[in-house]
């Protein structure tokens, strides 16, 4: 099945897209074949109008009734031509993230999550099913909505049971950084905020005046509070290597200088030398979804406490079909244990070791 992915993030400034080649086999390895990936621009009138309408500001019902059509229309544009970029015409079906316009927290705890991006446009517009609505089941079995990215992280980084390797920690380095402490799949993850990500380097490098230095001294300041906080949450025997993806990965200074912080033993790998694209992971994250939601298989890895990676009681499917009927494809009756990319390095796909990643 050929889905495609869409993500968009909170500053509003490109749709990221992504087609993957997902292929379930009957051991339970679900087969991913990144097809491409794109960015496409916000118009920017639109952009400014959802930019305005996040909390805190006020806007009344005829407005967020107004986004939802307009960016849902969006998305679908955007879908429709990753169909035709990215999968040369054959996709399957379309998993939208949509745009996040408020998160309602009470009392630390999720009651409600608020994506913008009318499903039933997208549809319309990229003549495809759609799964949207990703995070509201979960909140509904009392997590977060959040981080969702986990159980990709456990299916694709996880170890075999009893192979003795060392925990992986998969790390997001975009404005924030955020990591998932993975051992074998099938155990517990481990998630936490690790700190800043590009934010500091980001505001050094737009500052009037600021040199080199200022530069270095912000990724030596993002890489210490990072090291420091995987330190912190990393098991007795420590972590075998860090996985990094999101916009920070590209970034040389920052690497070297997290690199630099990391204890002896451990490396530092990008999500690209696997074979995922670091700056597309969200949007493959999301396509995988939407494969595993028409699927009938839960979204949400294991946690802490006999609960979710997300806090949720217990796993549920995430997502909603549009139209309803007919489903694209049956029920699977084999749980998904691992995720294998068809573009990881070769010596990963035939090595013991590297199959067992």
């Amino acid at each position: 099945m050929i889905v495609i992915g869409l993500s968009s993030s909170a500053a509003v400034d490109v749709i990221d897209a992504a087609a993957a080649d997902l292929d379930l086999r009957a051991d339970g390895t679900l087969h991913l074949r990144p097809l491409g990936h794109a960015a496409y621009a916000w118009p920017d009138m639109l952009r400014r109008r959802v930019l305005a309408a996040l909390p805190p500001a006020s806007v009344d019902m005829g407005e967020v009734c107004a986004l939802d059509t307009l960016v849902g229309q969006e998305l679908g544009a955007a879908a429709r031509r990753a169909v035709d970029d990215l999968a040369g015409g054959d996709a399957d079906l379309v998993a939208s993230h949509g745009q996040t316009l408020h998160h309602w927290v009470v009392g630390g705890r999720a009651r409600g999550t608020l994506q913008l991006g009318s499903a039933a446009w997208i549809a319309e517009r990229a003549r495809r099913p759609v799964v949207s609505d990703l995070r509201a089941a979960d909140v509904a079995a009392g997590g977060q909505g959040a981080p969702l990215v986990s159980l990709l992280d456990v299916l694709w980084l996880g170890a075999e049971p009893g192979s003795g390797a060392r925990p992986t920690v998969a790390l997001t380095l975009d404005a924030d950084a955020s990591a998932t402490l993975v051992g074998a799949v099938g155990d517990p993850v481990l998630t936490w905020d690790a700190g800043p990500g590009t934010r500091l380097v980001d505001d050094a490098v737009q500052q009037p005046g600021a040199g080199p230095e200022d530069v270095e001294a912000a990724a030596e300041l993002t890489a210490v509070t990072i090291a420091r906080s995987l330190a912190a949450h990393a098991p007795a025997g420590g972590v075998e290597r860090v996985v990094i993806s999101g916009a920070g990965a590209r970034s040389l200074v920052l690497r070297d200088r997290l690199a630099a912080h990391l204890p002896p033993g451990t490396s530092l790998v990008a999500a690209d030398e696997l074979g995922l694209p670091s700056d597309a992971k969200e949007a493959y994250l999301f396509a995988l979804l939407g494969f595993l939601g028409v699927h009938g298989v839960p979204g949400t890895a294991p946690g802490p406490q006999r609960r979710q990676a997300t806090g949720a009681r217990r796993p549920v499917v995430l997502g909603s079909l549009t139209p309803p009927t007919p489903l694209p494809v049956p029920a699977v009756r084999t749980p998904v244990r691992r995720l294998v990319l068809s573009t990881a390095p070769q010596a990963l796909l035939t090595s013991p070791r590297g199959s067992q990643r």
